[in-house]
C-alpha cells in the first residue's frame, strides 16, 4: 500500500517515521518544511498536496489548525480533487466535529472514505507510538486501516461515525486543560501558605489529587521548563472548540469556560508559543512569586 502523509511536524513528523519504522508500506511525506520532510527518513518526498493525494492509497493529514485542513482539503489543488475513488483519507487533526462532517461529505461525493482519528498523548508519545487514537466513521472503513493505525499507537478505539472522534478529543483536552489550571491554583496556595512544593508534589502524586495534569504541571512548573511540548496556543484553539461544542450541544460548561480565559490572559501575556502548562505564569504574575523548588 502506498502512504501519503501531510503535515510532518512535531506530532506529525513522529507518528509517520513509527509508519515507516514499524509497516512495510511505501511512504510519501509532503510538508512546508523541506527539514521536517528530510526527518523522515525512508519516505519519499512529495512535491505538492495534489501529487501525495493522487499518488497514494491512503492519505493522512496532521495540521495544526481546522482551517488549514480545510485549506488542504478544499483547495483547488487539494485532497478532495486529487484522491481516487476507493481510496481513504484520515485525518489525525483536532478539528470541530461540524469540520470533521464536512470534510466526509465532499470527499464521499468522490468515492473516497474519511475517517477522523485525532491523537492524544503529546510528542513523546508520539515519538515511542503509545498514543491514543479515537477514530469516527464507518466502522468497515476503519477496520481496513486498523493495522496502519496501530503501527504509531498504543490504543486505537473506533468511538462512533464521523464527529465522534472530534468530539471525544475535545472533551479529553478540556478535561486536561481544566485539571491543570486547578493544579496552577494548588501549586500557587501553596506557595502562599510556605510549605515545600517538592513535598506537596510528592503528596498529591501518592493521593487522590493526582492526575496526569498535575503531574506535568508539576514536572513543568516546579523547573521552570515552559518549552513547549503542547503549545498553549494548541490548548487554546481546542478549549475553544471544546466551549463552542458545548453550545451547540447546550451544556453547561463554567470550568471549561474558566479555563478557557485563564488561557486568554496566558496569551495575552505572550505565552502561546510556551507549553500550556505555562498558564501557571498568570497566577505567578499576579501573585509576585513563582512555583519554584528552592
Amino acid at each position: 500500500m502506498k502512504i501519503g502523509f501531510i503535515g510532518v511536524g512535531n506530532m506529525g513528523g513522529p507518528m509517520c517515521r513509527n509508519i515507516i519504522k514499524n509497516t512495510n508500506h511505501e511512504v510519501v511525506v509532503f510538508d512546508q518544511n523541506p527539514a521536517a520532510m528530510a526527518a523522515c527518513a525512508g519516505a519519499t518526498a512529495g512535491t505538492s498536496v495534489a501529487q501525495v493525494s493522487a499518488a497514494c492509497d491512503v492519505v493522512f493529514t496532521s495540521l495544526p489548525l481546522p482551517t488549514v485542513v480545510e485549506a488542504v482539503v478544499f483547495g483547488a489543488d487539494g485532497v478532495a480533487a486529487n484522491m481516487r475513488p476507493g481510496t481513504t483519507f484520515i485525518d489525525l487533526s483536532t478539528n470541530a466535529p461540524s469540520t470533521a462532517q464536512r470534510l466526509h461529505a465532499a470527499l464521499a461525493a468522490r468515492g473516497v472514505a474519511m475517517l477522523e482519528a485525532p491523537v492524544s498523548g503529546g510528542v513523546a508519545r508520539a515519538v515511542d507510538g503509545s498514543i491514543t487514537i479515537m477514530v469516527g466513521g464507518d466502522e468497515a472503513a476503519f477496520e481496513a486501516q486498523r493495522p496502519v493505525l496501530a503501527a504509531f499507537s498504543g490504543a486505537v478505539i473506533h468511538v462512533g461515525a464521523i464527529g465522534m472522534g472530534s468530539t471525544a478529543k475535545l472533551i479529553n483536552n478540556m478535561l486536561a486543560f481544566a485539571n491543570m489550571a486547578t493544579a496552577a491554583e494548588g501549586l500557587m496556595m501553596g506557595v502562599a501558605a510556605g510549605i515545600d512544593l517538592g513535598k506537596l508534589a510528592e503528596v498529591v502524586l501518592g493521593s487522590s489529587g493526582a492526575s496526569a495534569s498535575f503531574k506535568s504541571m508539576t514536572t513543568r512548573a516546579l523547573t521552570g521548563d515552559f518549552k513547549a511540548s503542547f503549545a498553549l496556543d494548541l490548548a487554546h484553539k481546542d478549549l475553544r472548540l471544546a466551549q463552542q461544542l458545548a453550545d451547540e450541544v447546550g451544556v453547561p460548561s463554567p470550568m471549561g469556560a474558566a479555563t478557557l480565559n485563564l488561557l486568554r490572559m496566558a496569551r495575552a501575556q505572550g505565552l502561546g508559543p510556551s507549553d500550556v502548562t505555562a498558564m501557571i505564569n498568570v497566577y505567578e504574575k499576579s501573585q509576585g512569586q513563582e512555583a519554584r523548588l528552592k
